[in-house]
């Protein structure tokens, strides 16, 4: 018989639910006109509600999480820094991946200047079962966002800008070209810049993808997310080996990779260390004599954004957060940062730091 996990609760021992107030879930159905959790069939009604499911149904973990443990603590915003940094959002109408995700590190990361800038819009055509940005039908294109992004970024002293983006996949290109018109107006308006972007998979688009590497940011970043079995709930609209692919070419042309992943949704140890050993053999590509893999990799907890989302399976302990990079470091990253509030813009100029661009 497996034995419990001391994170763990028994079943006599799961509290009674906590009702979201009526006022929370007109916010959330207002935000989330789509359904979410990676409902695969549109226009099907589910029979059963499953809010009280994890992924993980082999191993007795707890179905209702009371509390945050104390390693999750987050600093709250403000500061002379962290007005600043809003001050130039607000002022450029840029969105920012920051608030859209509702990202536990933004009081942190606006105190020190940085922040992810979010372009082509705030609305995404994919529901994925663990993110908090808006979908829907995105409404008409800002053609002149690339602009507004350069100019807002111009004489800031910034030394590296994280940008992403929703997936658009409603543009023939997926918004590949002004993802290329931001980069290149970015680095004229800030020639000593570090540019890092963190792209969607554009449904495999090759010809996509190369309008990205060919504007030359200096990191390209492409979350996996999840393990491989996880994908179907994690990611609906997404591939596993689609990911690979795409971390790979970025490889094959000489340029630094990133990837990312959430645990405590579902999986099991031994597939994140899988995963690990799977990214440095599928992204691995030989270029002049030399072996070159996927570079970085951060691993995060997951937070469920509203009850409308995939639940928490666990709360991931740091010490297992310690043995992710360990077992990172062995497979070949060249950097892992792993730990609880890890997400894949935090510290990113650290992380740029730590390998030659």
């Amino acid at each position: 018989m497996t034995p419990m996990s001391p994170y763990s609760v028994t079943m006599t021992e799961r509290p009674t639910p906590i009702l979201p107030s009526p006022a929370a879930v007109s916010r959330t159905i207002a935000r989330h006109p789509k359904p979410l959790g990676g409902q695969p069939i549109r226009g099907s009604h589910a029979k059963v509600s499953l809010s009280d499911r994890i992924l993980n149904n082999t191993t007795p973990h707890q179905l209702v999480i009371k509390k945050k443990p104390p390693w999750l603590k987050a600093r709250v915003p403000g500061g002379e820094g962290f007005k600043a940094t809003k001050s130039i959002i607000d002022q450029n109408q840029l969105h920012t991946v920051c608030q859209e995700a509702s990202c536990p590190n933004m009081g942190e990361c606006w105190a020190r200047g940085v922040a992810t800038i979010m372009i082509l819009g705030d609305t995404c055509t994919r529901a994925c079962g663990f993110c908090n940005v808006k979908t829907g039908k995105p409404p008409v294109t800002d053609h002149d966002e690339p602009r507004r992004v350069a100019e807002a970024l111009r004489g800031t002293g910034l030394r590296h800008i994280v940008i992403t983006s929703v997936d658009r996949d409603d543009l023939p290109d997926g918004g590949a070209s002004i993802w290329a018109e931001t980069i290149v107006r970015v680095r004229d308006a800030c020639p000593d810049l570090s540019i890092e972007v963190l792209i969607g998979d554009f449904r495999g688009d090759e010809a996509a993808l190369q309008m990205v590497i060919d504007a030359e940011p200096n990191i390209i970043a492409h979350n996996l997310e999840t393990v491989r079995r996880c994908h179907p709930a994690v990611r609906p609209s997404a591939r596993y080996e689609r990911s690979m692919e795409l971390l790979r070419r970025v490889k094959a042309q000489g340029r630094i990779a990133k990837t990312g992943i959430m645990v405590g949704i579902g999986e099991k140890r031994d597939e994140v260390f899988e995963l690990l050993h799977d990214v440095q053999e599928q992204t691995r590509v030989h270029i002049d004599g030399r072996s070159e893999a996927c570079d970085i990799i951060t691993i995060g907890q997951y937070l469920q954004p509203t009850l409308n989302h995939l639940p928490i399976d666990r709360w991931v302990h740091p010490d297992e957060f310690a043995e992710y990079e360990r077992v990172g470091r062995e497979a070949g990253f060249k950097v892992v940062f792993s730990g609880p509030l890890v997400r894949s813009s935090y510290l990113a100029d650290q992380q740029a730091a730590s390998v030659t661009l």
